[in-house]
């Protein structure tokens, strides 16, 4: 998924995919494209010498799953809250959770979803370019770590919440919906943007994580 990280632990054979994280072998319900995938993986196996890193072409890939340095979020969301918003999806994702024997993507963190008001607080004040901390970090994990534990559980929520609130929904609806329409993938590409100025790789790794 990262071909920074496959040049750098040099695996015999690695493919690289041009989707974005969770959707490692494409399209959600499409074997035939999905074979596809596996196929240009398994050929791999047929070079003699390694190691081999070759991308998957990119019409291969649906639009809305290419990967992206930089997501494009609309503009009208620019003038939703965050914290907002997701007060407003609440009772979905709670709703997914009871619907689904408690499961959940969510934990990363460790915070309970009811204090995620107070986790956005604390991405802002980060991306606003404060020396701030949170008290729910743990001290053994660093900051732009916890700050990566952070928007995986955000975006787990906003994802669990949309597949309870529009049932008829496929995979590429509910991505396209989070980059396309929530004040939370703004503020998640400034994140990336803010952690991505450093000159550190291990850094430069997590931001580009963060906006996929």
């Amino acid at each position: 998924m990262v071909s920074e990280h496959a040049q750098r632990v040099k695996p015999p054979r690695a493919l690289m995919v041009p989707f974005a994280f969770g959707f490692a072998v494409g399209r959600a319900d499409d074997p035939e494209h999905q074979h596809q995938v596996l196929k240009a993986a398994f050929n791999l196996l047929e070079r003699n010498e390694g190691p081999v890193l070759e991308e998957l072409p990119d019409d291969m890939a649906p639009e809305i799953l290419l990967q992206s340095s930089t997501a494009t979020v609309s503009s009208d969301s620019a003038s939703l809250s965050p914290a907002d918003e997701l007060t407003a999806l609440r009772a979905y994702y709670e709703r997914w959770v009871e619907a689904h024997d408690g499961r959940t993507a969510v934990g990363l963190t460790g915070v309970p979803q009811r204090r995620f008001r107070g986790i956005i607080r604390f991405l802002e004040a980060y991306v606003s370019g404060e020396d701030t901390d949170t008290p729910d970090r743990s001290p053994e994990v660093p900051v732009v770590q916890f700050i990566r534990y952070c928007v995986d559980d955000l975006k787990a929520f906003y994802y669990e919440a949309r597949m309870t609130q529009r049932l008829d929904h496929d995979g590429n609806e509910v991505h396209e919906w989070f980059w396309g329409e929530t004040a939370l993938a703004k503020l998640v590409v400034k994140l990336s943007e803010r952690i991505g100025e450093s000159d550190d790789p291990h850094l430069k790794s997590i931001a580009f994580g963060l906006a996929r």
